[in-house]
């Protein structure tokens, strides 16, 4: 059989996953879909696994609309699984990595998830070992990816459920055809968690076909083409490896390579090794190359395309990515998990400056604005919130109408907490961030969230967290501390606690104990004035 297969601008556009991971299978046949190592699987392949799969989790009694947890790092494995399910008619529920199992309980809880594959050790943590020790009682089993460890009896082991699906007998197979057939472009497939400021994880809900339609119009601006090579370092669980990555992957041909962590020299060798062509990542992933005293060394000249943001860029940054990196075309982009991860994008043939201080213009058939406390749109050039309403917006948060309706006015209009300013082409320049979060290397940080965890601690009567400028990660954590009267509590004590129970990014990297917090009238923590406080007396 011939590997030709038609262009992706001649495919006609799909509904629903499923039907794009059958439509892939029969445009891009024996093209190389997933690679890692000596491990290759082409389109035609993984719509076969994803059948299997589908087939085993059929026969385990997974419903349509049934929620199925991944925990886990970026692997082939998370693909197929992920896929395979959304195959099945269930919603893929991603988690963070970096969550501690009590985060991920959380998790699975609050979506009820009635599965959840993970793996048995990534960053010296035993992930089903932990599950293990949580209240989950919904979940039915948990499935192990394969692991150099052994895993226990009480889960079960990833090819043992693959292989659960081989025997794929007519009546088996007209099953999975039908529940494939069953999804629908409305129904929901996905649900990322996200915090808010109240603390507690929201589920975002975002359907089949408003993803296909925003990663579709990426990857048209973006310019990836059948052949593409894309390294995905981003994390699967966040929507710029899962939406960015696997889906564009599948829409246009390209072959994914998954990669679990981040190491400039590993990253190096794999551009040269394999031919890297697409490489996305914070700004960050590129100062680190840029910076790495082999960078010479390595033969990096198949790069074409990248596409970075969620943080401040240096102007110079970009006319490096293009002169040393040998990037043809770099892109900047903005958008929130409520979004479907998408609302802004620059294009190929803006400037620099353009690129590196703005995150570009709205995506088509979507309407961007940014207004005033009274609702009313501002000029352009003028500070306000920014909006955006179209077939991106999300279906609501996950059994909390009350949050919904608080960002989706009536208008349908999603108010997104950011601060932007969008000058006279349209292109919009955050200049805060939502209420008071803060990105570090790349990952949301939500004081609220952080707060709840460390006031936990039995020392502790009050808590407010702010970011602070740090020349690696971008911003970090500080946190403010009142103790209980007779209580005795040090900076590397408390640091250590909060190392063990939340995700290592979220961990404040400065501490100061301090009397009193700075309250309002309202008797809420004035945050600027801790922030002119961390200024003027830690930094």
């Amino acid at each position: 059989m011939s590997n030709s297969a038609p262009t992706a601008t001649l495919l006609e556009p799909v509904a629903t996953i499923p039907q794009l991971v059958k439509q892939a299978a029969e445009t891009y046949g024996d093209q190389i879909f997933l690679e890692d190592g000596n491990t290759k699987i082409s389109f035609k392949d993984f719509e076969v696994q994803c059948a299997q799969l589908a087939a085993a989790l059929i026969s385990k009694g997974i419903e349509k609309g049934d929620r199925i947890g991944v925990w886990a790092p970026n692997t082939i494995e998370w693909v197929i699984a992920a896929v395979g399910a959304q195959c099945a008619g269930a919603v893929l529920v991603t988690l963070n990595t970096r969550y501690k199992a009590t985060e991920a309980a959380y998790i699975l809880n609050a979506s009820r998830a009635k599965m959840v594959f993970s793996v048995g050790f990534f960053l010296d943590t035993d992930y089903p070992a932990a599950l293990l020790e949580q209240e989950l009682p919904h979940l039915e089993s948990i499935v192990v990816f394969p692991s150099d460890q052994k895993t226990s009896a009480e889960h079960t082991p990833w090819a043992a459920l693959l292989d659960s699906g081989c025997m794929l007998d007519n009546n088996t197979s007209e099953l999975v055809k039908q529940r494939m057939n069953d999804v629908q472009s409305d129904d929901v497939s996905d649900i990322l968690f996200t915090s808010g400021t109240t603390g507690n994880p929201k589920g975002v809900q975002t359907c089949h076909k408003q993803n296909l339609r925003a990663f579709s119009t990426f990857s048209d601006i973006l310019g990836l083409e059948k052949g593409d090579r894309y390294l995905v370092i981003n994390p699967f669980f966040h929507s710029f490896g899962y939406k960015a990555g696997i889906l564009a992957c599948l829409l246009k041909g390209v072959t994914l390579l998954p990669h679990a962590v981040f190491d400039a020299s590993v990253v190096l060798e794999r551009i040269s090794k394999d031919q890297i062509s697409v490489l996305p990542g914070p700004p960050t992933l590129f100062q680190s190359l840029l910076a790495h005293p082999d960078l010479k060394k390595h033969d990096i000249s198949t790069l074409k395309r990248a596409t970075t943001g969620a943080a401040v860029i240096p102007v110079e940054m970009i006319h490096q990515m293009k002169s040393e990196l040998g990037f043809e075309t770099v892109i900047t982009a903005y958008g929130l998990t409520e979004s479907c991860g998408l609302v802004t994008m620059c294009r190929s043939g803006d400037s620099a400056e353009t690129i590196a201080t703005t995150s570009g213009r709205v995506i088509p058939d979507v309407e961007l604005r940014c207004v005033d406390s009274d609702n009313n749109e501002v000029s352009r050039g003028e500070p306000g919130e920014i909006c955006f309403r179209g077939y991106n917006v999300m279906k609501g948060y996950f059994e909390n109408d009350k949050a919904t309706e608080e960002t989706i006015d009536e208008e349908g209009w999603l108010h997104t907490g950011d601060i932007g300013v969008m000058d006279e082409a349209g292109n919009l320049k955050i200049t805060d961030r939502l209420k008071d979060m803060f990105i570090t290397g790349g990952f949301n940080c939500y004081p609220a969230e952080i707060e709840k965890l460390m006031t936990a601690h039995d020392a502790i009567t009050m808590c407010a967290v702010i970011g602070i400028p740090d020349e690696r990660m971008g911003e970090v954590a500080m946190a403010f501390i009142v103790l209980n009267p007779g209580s005795t509590l040090n900076e590397s004590e408390l640091i250590t606690w909060c190392r063990e129970k939340m995700a290592n990014y979220k961990v404040p990297r400065k501490i100061a104990f301090v009397e009193a917090l700075p309250l309002n009238a309202s008797g809420k923590v004035v945050k600027p004035e801790l922030k002119k406080i961390a200024t003027e007396e830690y930094l």
